[in-house]
């Protein structure tokens, strides 16, 4: 199993989160599990080529 790394918070009553990788692009959900499968859900559509222009963070060796 792959794991992505998340950002999340709550605010009021909803869960909002983001992947690290894909920080532009974010969703919520009424509960933290809620927000999770809407992270995968994101996640899938964000990697299979179907959305144009996907910004991403990625690294880069310089030295």
């Amino acid at each position: 199993m792959e794991k992505k790394k998340f950002i999340y918070w709550q605010d009021e009553d909803m869960w909002i989160g983001y992947l690290v990788e894909f920080p532009d692009y974010m969703t919520q959900g009424e509960t933290l599990e809620d927000l999770k499968e809407n992270l995968k859900d994101m996640h899938k559509e964000l990697t299979d080529g179907s959305l144009p222009n996907v910004r991403r963070v990625a690294e880069l060796d310089v030295a």
